[in-house]
């Protein structure tokens, strides 16, 4: 039997681009007291519906305590890497879903009424442990070969060894093995990424979980022990080629988003914090000769503030550190979003020469001491900040989303974080511009707060292009 590719996998980014706009956005909430289920639900973004802005579906997943965070598409056009071979039906249909303090996976059909999803399959954590020898996971890519599931920690027996990438079973979503065949010096774990026609994968560190899961430890940030350095691998082989320190000082190496020209050897990473002096930084890697280098290009400095506005881990400071914790690219690789969480800001930089980023545009809501509230709502002190960003196909809308994790919240936002979602109008130009129609917020999300977005369809971090 002969299936029709799935008219979501887009050869190249302009094709991406000139597809139908998003209208609706699949979003993760968890409750931090693990009283209540975590839940996907979904949220309207058709401008045209009586229901825009609104959460119009909901449904739960059957543990407690699982902290719902990052989760991604069982497929996208990264498949028509491997086109030519048996692709099985493969369809955008499906969205696994970790829970990153449970380590169990819930895999949700979205397909046949994309406003109900349905649970369809849980892989739970013994599962994780036994086939792939991981915990805690955290990023999930469609690839060439699978799912890959980039994981904190190591089996449950001993979770702060190394993390890694599990490789999950694009139809089955069965765990079939641990992806590295030679790890190399690669210990912590974050985000991992790829060129697929250079057939390189870029990962990236954060810590091992007794580091992160009760709050940042001040003794080991400000002893530089945390990830600070990007990793580069065989993708077909799984081996690794070569690590590239960015200082003991660029604490937390997180989110990379590599250019979505598959021709390109480029990508930018942020860094959350330097001890150096509380500043958040964005970097670029670049193939130079047969290595790959990185270079400081975004430099973001902390805010100066009354200690008295300031949560205990930050009093003897006197400042507002940005904690750059997430970015994001246009399709077009003409944009980059960068959060600045404890500031409460979105930047936008015009990275079209991508050695040189231009700031063109800037929001603020939220923040540690700003607390901006949204229009829609001037009444209502914001907290938390920018956090998990989506940007559109199209490049001209932004979404994003306030909580970070959930011990992190109550570290920085002690007084609580609350809950609430954010759109933005992107000038093609350069520019944002809120949305003072979008507002879901509160209530609107049942006592849990909100973490990762992804839109339906795909959007900017969501897909590689293989141009072939």
């Amino acid at each position: 039997m002969t299936h029709a590719l799935d008219p979501t996998f887009y050869r190249t980014a302009a094709d991406a681009a000139a597809a139908p706009v998003e209208e609706l956005a699949y979003v993760a909430v968890f409750d931090r007291a693990a009283e209540q289920r975590d839940a996907m639900t979904v949220v309207d973004v058709n401008p045209a519906s009586p229901e825009y802005g609104r959460v119009v579906g909901w449904t739960e997943v059957p543990n407690l305590g699982d902290e719902l965070h990052h989760f991604g598409w069982n497929a996208c056009s990264s498949a028509l890497k491997h086109e030519g071979h048996d692709m099985h039906g493969l369809a955008r249909r499906n969205l696994l879903v970790p829970g990153l303090r449970s380590s169990n996976i819930y895999v949700l059909d979205v397909a046949a009424d994309p406003r109900a999803p349905e649970l369809v399959k849980t892989i739970d954590a013994k599962e994780l442990a036994a086939k792939a020898g991981y915990s805690r996971p955290h990023t999930l890519h469609c690839g060439p070969d699978g799912v890959f599931l980039t994981c904190l920690g190591g089996p449950e027996d001993d979770p702060d060894g190394p993390g890694g990438i599990a490789l999950l079973d694009h139809a089955t979503f069965d765990v079939v093995r641990k992806w590295e065949t030679d790890r190399g010096p690669q210990h912590f774990h974050y985000d991992a990424w790829w060129h697929l026609n250079q057939n390189v994968l870029v990962s990236s560190e954060w810590g091992s979980p007794s580091m992160i899961e009760n709050g940042v430890v001040p003794e080991l940030l400000l002893g530089g022990q945390y990830g600070h350095a990007l990793h580069f691998w065989d993708l077909a082989e799984g081996r690794h080629l070569q690590r590239v320190d960015l200082g003991a000082e660029q604490q937390m190496v997180l989110e990379v988003r590599p250019s979505h020209d598959p021709e390109a050897t480029w990508g930018f990473v942020g860094v959350v914090v330097s001890t150096a002096d509380l500043s958040a930084s964005v970097w670029r890697w670049f193939r130079d000769g047969d290595r790959f280098a990185v270079e400081k290009v975004v430099t973001i400095p902390a805010e100066p503030a009354d200690p008295a506005l300031l949560p205990p881990a930050l009093q003897p400071f006197g400042a507002v550190p940005p904690l750059v914790t997430d970015i994001d690219l246009s399709v077009d690789d003409k944009f980059l979003y960068v959060s600045c969480w404890a500031t409460g800001e979105l930047k936008q930089y015009d990275v079209s020469d991508p050695a040189h980023p231009v700031e063109v545009g800037s929001v603020r809501l939220g923040g540690i001491v700003g607390r901006t509230p949204h229009p829609a709502r001037p009444d209502l002190p914001l907290a938390g900040g920018p956090q998990m960003v989506e940007v559109s196909r199209d490049g001209r809308r932004v979404y994003f989303t306030n909580s970070l994790y959930g011990a992190w919240d109550d570290q920085f936002y002690p007084d609580g974080v609350g809950a609430w979602m954010a759109k933005l109008d992107v000038d093609p130009a350069g520019g944002l511009s809120i949305d003072e129609s979008f507002f879901p917020h509160g209530d609107d999300f049942r006592g849990r707060r909100v973490h990762q977005i992804r839109l339906q369809g795909g959007d900017a971090s969501s897909d590689s292009y293989c141009y072939r």
